[in-house]
């Protein structure tokens, strides 16, 4: 016998089904009823009889709203690894990040097969001056397993007010102990650029994410640059940036960029496919440009990196990129809460496809720690892709085989030792720097012959 209940909570779930179809834009008046559209009604009606049940019968009251942001959230992120269902308080962190600062312990996270894990910490954050590093295992926050814990659910319990103590338990690869880290919570101001002379007239510029003041804050860079006398190059690092905001890496490759297509998305929906285009106004002096780039260069970086490339603006020099080219669209609801939703992939100038494969360097140069141990050199530490995600949206190429060009592209690991990676206002340069301003110096002598 079928409840009333069951009934009723099933003509909600399509008068919420329709109102989330016109919040997205798919809702179309006068749409004829399609062969599709009877099998999302029964599904709904499956949908309203288990969740009528679990009312019913669990053992333990529930409140109904758990259990259909619950649902929501379980149907959102078995589609890709970027899709997701923000709640209220959640929507709200996210607004304040995107504004460039938060308190916390400063790491950017991931699920990997389901397993919490770093991606990047930020520089001069709690998390980056206690040495956590890329692809660390974080197994339990204050003691409470991460195993089945969402990204939303790590990220409440690791932020906190500022001067407040929070402990996490790592594994590291060739760990053979968990190990504790107490960080004390501070303010993350995500200060996005940072900038200094190399040498004379070669100019360094480190992007570390992409929020709403990066491209004002670049421009002020690059001037207080260019007041130190002309720059002849300039190093432009997106290394293990892990992207951000669409319209500030438009902005950011605008600034060197005097015309032509800058990217483009591609969606199911008209509105989803949209084009970027540079302006003359505003664009920097034609110098030699390289940008570094790693496998933790992702999204907007990847961007900026295919840009340039593509318009031959610019050498792009390291590792193989993460390879995230899908866009994704926030979706306010009635109620605050909102939606995360892949709407559409990335695409360069020259029509190349980001997803899953991310941006090939035009010169291959791996990261070498300064201080690594001769018998570490052969071991290669992975970084922790796209195409690695559960879940991944697929590539469009993904299926032919890219070893080729990821050969020679890995990273080198840093195990056990000191932090090696310097800091932008640090003297000392990497491998990668280095490299990057014998370049520039080269180019610099071969258009003095030239000319």
């Amino acid at each position: 016998m079928k409840s009333p209940f069951g009934k009723k909570l099933f003509l909600v779930l399509v008068a919420m089904l329709a109102a989330f179809f016109f919040a997205a834009g798919t809702y179309q008046a006068g749409r004829v009823a399609t062969a599709g559209d009877s099998d999302t009604y029964e599904q709904l009606r499956l949908f309203a009889s288990v969740l009528d049940l679990v009312q019913r019968d669990y053992v333990e009251p529930v409140d109904a709203q758990k259990l259909i942001y619950g649902a929501i959230d379980g149907m959102l992120t078995s589609l890709d690894p970027h899709s997701s269902f923000m709640k209220p308080e959640d929507f709200k962190e996210l607004k304040v990040e995107t504004k460039g600062s938060f308190t916390g312990i400063g790491i950017e996270i991931t699920l990997v097969d389901r397993v919490l894990t770093i991606v990047s910490p930020i520089e001069g954050t709690p998390a980056y001056r206690a040495g956590l590093k890329a692809n660390d295992k974080i197994v339990k926050i204050e003691g409470k397993s991460t195993k089945n814990m969402s990204l939303i659910q790590a990220v409440k319990l690791l932020r906190g007010p500022k001067g407040t103590k929070v402990k996490i338990s790592i594994y590291r690869k060739g760990w053979h102990d968990i190990k504790d880290f107490v960080l004390v919570r501070d303010v993350i101001p995500i200060k996005s650029v940072k900038s200094r002379l190399l040498e004379k007239s070669y100019g360094y510029v480190r992007i570390t994410n992409f929020q709403s003041k990066t491209s004002d804050d670049l421009h002020k860079a690059l001037k207080k640059l260019a007041k130190e006398g002309e720059l002849k190059g300039l190093v432009l690092d997106l290394r293990n940036n892990p992207g951000g905001l669409l319209d500030q890496a438009v902005k950011v490759s605008d600034t060197f960029l005097e015309e032509g297509l800058i990217v483009y998305t591609d969606g199911r929906l008209k509105e989803q496919q949209m084009r970027f285009t540079a302006h003359k106004s505003g664009t920097e002096p034609p110098y030699p440009v390289v940008v570094l780039v790693n496998g933790g260069s992702a999204s907007a970086s990847e961007i900026v990196a295919g840009a340039l490339q593509d318009h031959k603006r610019a050498i792009i020099l390291g590792t193989q990129t993460f390879g995230k080219g899908s866009v994704q669209t926030i979706i306010p609801l009635e109620d605050g809460a909102a939606v995360r939703l892949t709407t559409a992939r990335y695409y360069t100038p020259n029509g190349r496809s980001i997803q899953a494969k991310g941006i090939t360097p035009d010169i291959i140069v791996p990261f070498v720690p300064e201080k690594e141990k001769k018998d570490e050199e052969s071991e290669a530490f992975h970084f922790l892709k796209e195409k690695d995600l559960e879940g991944h949206l697929t590539g469009e190429d993904e299926s032919k085989d890219d070893s080729s060009e990821n050969k020679g592209a890995e990273e080198k690991s840093d195990k056990g030792g000191k932090d090696t990676s310097k800091k932008a206002d640090e003297k000392p340069m990497d491998n990668q720097m280095k490299e990057a301003l014998r370049i520039l110096k080269a180019w610099s002598i071969f258009s003095a012959m030239q000319k």
